[in-house]
C-alpha cells in the first residue's frame, strides 16, 4: 500500500475540525460541543482517508 501526503487543503480543514471537537470538549460550542467525540474522529478519519488515497 502506498501512502501520499495529504494535500494542504485538506490536511487544514482536517486539523481544524479536530481542534473544533477537542476545544469543544472543554468550552460550550453550540453544535460542536453535543459532537466533540465525532468531530475528532472526523478530523482524524479525513486525515487517514486523505493519506490512503492518491490526490486527495
Amino acid at each position: 500500500m502506498n501512502l501520499n501526503a495529504p494535500k494542504k487543503n485538506v490536511w487544514l480543514v482536517a486539523v481544524i475540525v479536530g481542534v473544533v471537537g477537542v476545544v469543544a470538549t472543554f468550552v460550550t460550542i453550540p453544535f460542536a460541543t453535543t459532537y466533540a467525540f465525532w468531530l475528532v474522529v472526523v478530523g482524524f478519519g479525513l486525515l487517514a482517508l486523505s493519506t490512503a488515497l492518491k490526490g486527495m
